[in-house]
């Protein structure tokens, strides 16, 4: 059953047993990847249940950019005016501040798309702009507070999975699983997919302070020798990302709150003035890059997407529209076999050979700026002058040849091979 809102409520069962439900397409995980499929299969009138395990989407998200290839799509969906009505920021170009110099990275006013800029929206208006569009269609059933914990299996073949709720255990049945449950994904550890690691000289520690008036307005990153630090402008606040080698965290912790404090005030000075307001360790959130891909995204009845498919770098920022286009790819090519009830697994082999690609061109691109960029810079140890920090070769060259930007630009904003709407809107 589901409510006025489209959200779907837990049936009803005895005492100790656990409720069942029947679906098409059940797609774990309320994140982009997941809320753009739920929409897209509804659209296509495919029914689909989403589950997704908190109660809301009003987490401190990391990936805020909606990329010029994801506003494409909103277009492709009729819902782009009204997207575009969310309080955002704009965002034309990229830049980099190295030893005190601003080099241009990306310039994306001369992309072939509608909008010729980044989008920065908190995650969970966009996610709550898909599901309110999603829940129009009647097939369209979004169930909350709903864990994964295990698959159903019969035969060797996926045909459910098991969740917690509130309201007790909740079994789905499905024609099709869809994991979109992130880098940390339940289904693909139930699968038992194996996985591919790239590997990552980095991690990034995520805080926010707060942002005045007279603040510049653009975000960007700043490279000093040993020290990269990401300036996102969000509106209200400032996210902030200081990026450090792996595993270096409490070596980072042991030096003490304040030379913490000290080394944000030194990167970033017009922040000096409130970097009081890191009060404890607990502002400060530790994400563990990790870049990885299953190396078979698919089992009988079941398929992996976006994160839970293919870690990514936070490199470029790409991860959130990288797991959009995996969506849409899934759409165009599942909702007509689902509709039908003749979904094979080769199908669901069309989607990875469709996504495969893409998905290793970018990842290999992010590691090559991990370990020639990112890597080299943090690798400079404890230098206290920036002006002595000289921008890698790469940066040099995108200030000398301006065309270079707009190669970068369409990497970042387009992608490899990028998807479109083709499912058609059912009656």
């Amino acid at each position: 059953m589901a409510d006025e809102t489209g959200t779907a409520r837990t049936p009803s069962t005895q005492a100790g047993a656990a409720a069942t439900l029947g679906t098409t397409c059940c797609v774990v995980g309320g994140g982009p990847a997941g809320m753009m499929l739920g929409l897209l299969l509804a659209r296509a009138g495919v029914d689909v249940v989403v589950l997704e395990k908190h109660a809301d989407f009003l987490r401190d998200f990391r990936g805020d950019t909606i990329h010029p290839s994801t506003l494409e799509l909103m277009s492709e969906l009729g819902v782009l005016q009204e997207f575009l009505a969310l309080p955002h920021q704009e965002v034309p170009k990229l830049a980099a501040v190295v030893g005190g110099v601003e080099v241009e990275v990306a310039d994306f006013s001369h992309l072939p798309t509608r909008c010729r800029f980044v989008a920065m929206i908190p995650q969970w208006d966009f996610l709550d702009f898909l599901a309110d569009r999603a829940a129009v269609y009647p097939g369209f059933r979004l169930i909350r507070q709903a864990g994964v914990t295990d698959l159903v299996e019969d035969a060797g073949r996926v045909i459910g999975v098991r969740a917690s709720t509130p309201d007790g255990p909740l079994e789905v049945r499905a024609g099709l699983v869809v994991g979109a449950d992130g880098r940390s994904s339940v289904v693909r550890k139930r699968a038992g997919l194996a996985i591919r690691e790239l590997g990552s000289p980095m991690d990034v520690l995520w805080f926010r302070l707060s942002r005045k008036p007279d603040d510049p307005v653009q975000s960007t990153g700043r490279f000093d020798l040993g020290r990269i630090f990401v300036v996102i402008n969000r509106g209200e606040h400032w996210q902030l990302g200081y990026v450090i080698n792996k595993g270096t965290r409490e070596e980072i912790e042991a030096r003490g709150l304040d030379a913490f404090r000290s080394d944000v005030a030194e990167l970033v000075p017009f922040l000096a003035d409130r970097v009081a307001e890191i009060a404890a360790w607990d502002d400060v959130k530790l994400l563990t890059v990790r870049v990885d891909r299953l190396r078979r995204w698919y089992r009988r009845g079941l398929l992996c997407i976006g994160d839970a498919a293919h870690a990514m770098s936070p490199v470029g920022g790409v991860g959130i529209n990288l797991a959009i286009q995996d969506a849409v790819a899934t759409a165009n090519i599942l909702a007509p076999r689902l509709r039908a009830g003749r979904l094979s697994t080769a199908d669901l082999a069309r989607v990875q050979r469709r996504r495969e690609f893409p998905t290793r061109l970018t990842q290999a691109g992010q590691v090559l700026i991990q370990n020639r960029v990112i890597g080299a810079v943090l690798s400079g140890g404890e230098v206290r002058d920036p002006a002595s920090a000289e921008p890698a070769l790469p940066l040099r060259l995108l200030d000398r040849f301006p065309a270079l930007r707009r190669v970068v630009a369409r990497v970042v904003g387009i992608g490899v091979r990028p998807e479109h709407v083709k499912t058609p809107q059912a009656s």
